[in-house]
């Protein structure tokens, strides 16, 4: 929790900023967001304009990154909010900013740098060289040349390089870095005095009049929020599979154009004996290697039966001879011609002549044939009813859809029109209100999207139907306000046991913060340590021994004169007083961590070299957003 470097990196940078970087002004933020009038777009940057289509074509690379990265987590509206929307247009700025700078500056990659990143992003054949091919594939469903890319990454490429060489220049004094680490480490030697609530409760009085006040000070705690009861129908894959059937006559049309997809091929099982030939091999050479393999086939035909035993001892291939020359199951494709050629023309149980190739001279046995088989259409009816309903569905979904998305349009003053047309069916629920309720889990009323559309004034007002809205994949609701029940308040009779209940913990925590202070403003006098606990060493690299809030309140705690007192309200507890004795380094200085330490100052001051260069640049180059024009669009006058 008080590992100061890795849990509170935006404490670290924030003191550094104080410390080693004063002189890092936010160079030309005004300058840059010139209040101009400028008709050119909504914003320019070295003389050329960013137009709204670029602006809104930005928006949209963001929004599709997210999704992608995001999955199920994704909420477009968190990308629709003028800052997020103004924020996508900064970036627009800096980064045409930053490549007016590159081409000023002529900063280049090369031709060999760029082939070696482009070969390095992972599209790789099996033998470990470039797949082109993929690679190309791979562009063009992402709209993009190989062209379009290279220019890309040459950009990018060049932009790492100035960034990296910015960055790489910003350090931090070894005596800061040394500073913030002992911040770091320092040890506080501490005692405490809690002041609990529980023993002040006696002492609290609690009238009505203290109740009525707490409940008209705080309204919004006993407010009701608006609920409306609702009808609504839901077209989903349940309610479309009602709608569809496949009949004997489709399925048997589809078995008749289909037949070869409910065909089982043949299958064959072979070995053979191999007497190989060197690749290049001398006439004689080969004369020798063909003798050989007419010999042991005279041996195979004169004891067909010990195929097997003769594959062992005189077959050279050293993959089958071992497995009595057995090849396996055999596949078209699978063996080289001639020798898969020779293989479909025996029969089983039969045994070739020499057959050659290019790996030198075979003898095979085909050891089982398998004939093809046509699957029955009885036996392969459930396969195509599945398919053919599937289809089905797909299609009768969209039209569905489709209507739906019309008729709760057109004809907006009830669901009826739209659940008897498409076959659904009206439900209604009760107490919704304008955010889903994770008690409600995955029920397609209890959606963001949709309870948006439902509390939405034409909704409530009119009594109009939704639109239909798509909940989760291929489902779809529609829904009506039935009956709108606005925010109320909570009776105080309903309520005035959990007031006075509250009332007397916020007394008696009054109370104990009362006699805590009287004891903190006499030990600030005195120097007194009476009353107070053992000492307790605490260090913002370890656990705290006391509670959480003491022990943030102790480390706030200006200790420069000791001995030290502060004190501070500890949530369910009542108050505590801490007397600081003693600020010291521990004896064992952590060398590790404080290496580390220095390493993530130094990238922190680098960061914000590299952030102050942007701004410089954007005002080098004129950069300015246009107040007038810079309005997202769909919120433009």
């Amino acid at each position: 929790m008080f590992d100061f470097v890795r849990n509170n990196k935006r404490i670290l940078q924030g003191v550094l900023l104080l410390l080693i970087i004063p002189s890092f002004v936010l160079v030309g933020v005004e300058s840059y967001q010139n209040r101009g009038d400028s008709n050119n777009g909504v914003a320019s940057v070295d003389g050329r304009s960013i137009t709204q289509q670029e602006w809104d074509d930005a928006q949209r690379r963001q929004i599709d990154q997210a999704r992608q990265q995001m999955g199920p987590q994704f909420d477009q509206k968190m990308f629709e909010t003028p800052e997020a929307k103004r924020e996508v247009l900064e970036n627009l700025v800096a980064e045409r900013a930053v490549n007016a700078e590159i081409a000023r500056s002529h900063l280049t990659v090369s031709d060999q740098a760029l082939i070696t990143a482009i070969q390095g992003t992972g599209f790789k054949k099996p033998d470990g060289s470039f797949d082109m091919d993929a690679y190309k594939a791979a562009l063009a469903a992402q709209g993009m040349t190989p062209e379009m890319f290279d220019a890309r990454m040459r950009r990018d490429m060049a932009i790492q390089q100035l960034a990296g060489s910015i960055q790489s220049t910003a350090f931090a004094p070894r005596s800061v870095a040394s500073r913030i680490s002992d911040i770091n480490d320092q040890e506080r030697e501490v005692q405490e005095l809690l002041f609990p609530i529980a023993n002040y409760l006696p002492q609290v009085k609690v009238t009505d009049d203290m109740v009525k006040a707490f409940y008209d000070k705080n309204a919004t705690l006993f407010q009701i929020p608006e609920q409306v009861k609702a009808e609504y129908v839901v077209l989903d894959a349940a309610a479309v599979e009602k709608q569809v059937s496949v009949t004997d006559a489709e399925v048997v049309a589809f078995y008749n154009a289909n037949q070869k997809r409910f065909v089982t091929p043949e299958q064959r099982t072979a070995s053979h004996i191999l007497i190989t030939k060197a690749q290049g091999a001398k006439p004689a050479e080969e004369a020798a290697a063909k003798a050989k393999a007419e010999a042991v086939l005279a041996e195979v035909r004169k004891n067909p039966a010990d195929f097997a035993e003769i594959a062992r001892k005189q077959s050279q291939d050293q993959g089958s001879a071992a497995q009595g020359g057995d090849l396996g199951t055999v596949e078209r494709g699978g063996f080289v011609k001639p020798v898969e050629d020779a293989i479909y023309a025996l029969k089983d149980g039969e045994v070739s002549g020499i057959v050659a190739s290019e790996f030198g001279f075979h003898i095979i046995k085909v050891t089982s044939v398998k004939p093809s088989v046509q699957k029955p259409l009885e036996a392969a009816k459930a396969e195509i009813t599945d398919e053919l309903k599937k289809s089905k569905l797909s299609k009768k979904y969209s039209e569905l859809a489709e209507s739906l998305n019309d008729i709760v349009f057109e004809q907006s003053d009830s669901l009826k029109p739209a659940a008897d047309k498409l076959g659904l069916q009206i439900q209604t629920v009760d107490g919704l209100g304008r955010k889903a309720n994770p008690a409600l889990g995955a029920a397609p009323y209890n959606n963001d999207k949709f309870l948006t559309a439902l509390f939405s004034n034409e909704s409530i007002k009119n009594k109009r139907n939704t639109e239909a809205v798509e909940v989760a994949p291929a489902t779809l609701i529609a829904g009506r306000v039935v009956e709108f029940k606005p925010a109320t308040k909570r009776p105080l009779a309903e309520v005035e046991a959990q007031i006075r209940q509250r009332v007397t913990q916020e007394e008696a925590l009054r109370l104990a913060r009362q006699a805590g202070e009287a004891k903190l403003a006499a030990a600030k006098a005195s120097g007194d340590a009476s009353g107070f606990g053992d000492v307790k060493i605490l260090s913002r690299t370890k656990e705290p021994t006391v509670n959480t809030a003491g022990a943030l309140a102790v480390f706030k705690a200006d200790a420069t004169k000791l001995p030290a007192y502060v004190g501070v309200d500890v949530p369910g507890v009542g108050y505590g007083v801490y007397r600081i004795g003693k600020v010291s380094q521990p004896a064992q200085l952590d060398t590790t961590r404080r290496t580390q330490e220095a390493q993530q100052i130094g990238g922190l001051v680098g960061q914000a070299e590299l952030y102050n260069f942007v701004e410089a640049i954007k005002v080098k180059n004129k950069a300015k957003i246009n107040a007038a024009s810079a309005k997202p669009a769909e919120q433009a006058d």
